[in-house]
């Protein structure tokens, strides 16, 4: 039995749904209950309080920890530490973390608690593996949308590249994890196809939501938080392995009618 944590948001979706048309016995975590869906068991459980973890937990042999929250992640830490005990109290599930290129060179807060969620999982004696990807397309489609909603000119960070990578493909190298039986440890890096500046994005964006916006890059990065990501290191050019690239995902979410 493989337990998604996480399953029904951005990336735990199309992974559950992905493990179940490999055939696997898949149990998605989820704060609330939900309807019964075709390949998927449901398990309502709280990271959060820890209420109902132990029972989702129960059986697993393989979970793959997907739940994180960006906008509260002093929340992510503790979270990880329930799902680790509860998975102690089971045996030794193979533990699977999806993680973030340069969390351990940005001082980002939310990339630090990610770090720290990939040392609890290395030092819990748990079978594990870590995987760091690039950033979803979804990261920069989802800002973008906010900065063109705000009227006059749309104000981007200086010296800011992204190496933005699909979800889907994602998905598919964690199936992968998930089914190859037995820990890797920390995996090699995955990126997206290409490293684009965030005026390449974002003109593409406006070109295909049709809008029509000058672009100014004013937007200093400060500290050393700026000055990690102006030097590249959430990027992994060495390890471009993805192959939807940023175009092909805003013509398939943006299609011109």
């Amino acid at each position: 039995m493989i337990l998604v944590t996480g399953a029904s948001g951005t990336l735990g979706r199309p992974l559950s749904r992905l493990l179940a048309e490999r055939g696997a016995d898949v149990h998605g975590l989820s704060r609330r209950a939900r309807e019964p869906e075709e390949g998927i068991t449901w398990r309502k459980g709280d990271l959060f309080t820890g209420e109902g973890v132990d029972a989702a937990a129960e059986g697993a042999e393989t979970i793959v920890h997907c739940a994180s929250d960006p906008f509260r992640s002093k929340r992510d830490v503790p979270a990880a530490e329930r799902l680790i005990d509860a998975a102690r109290r089971q045996g030794a599930p193979h533990l699977i973390y999806i993680s973030i290129v340069g969390v351990d060179k940005i001082p980002y807060g939310y990339y630090q608690r990610k770090l720290a969620v990939e040392r609890l999982i290395e030092a819990s004696g748990l079978p594990c593996t870590i995987l760091r990807t690039t950033q979803f397309h979804t990261l920069p489609d989802m800002a973008l949308n906010v900065l063109t909603k705000v009227p006059g000119v749309a104000a981007l960070p200086r010296g800011l590249r992204v190496q933005p990578i699909d979800v889907g493909e994602v998905a598919e190298r964690l199936a992968d994890l998930a089914l190859a039986g037995g820990p890797a440890g920390r995996v090699d890096d995955m990126g997206g196809p290409e490293v684009l500046t965030v005026e390449e994005m974002a003109r593409a964006y406006l070109e295909a939501r049709g809008l029509r916006r000058p672009v100014r890059i004013p937007l200093p990065l400060p500290g050393a938080t700026g000055r990690g990501f102006r030097e590249g290191h959430h990027l992994a050019p060495g390890h471009a392995v993805g192959k939807r690239t940023w175009q092909q995902f805003l013509n398939d979410r943006y299609p011109r009618t």
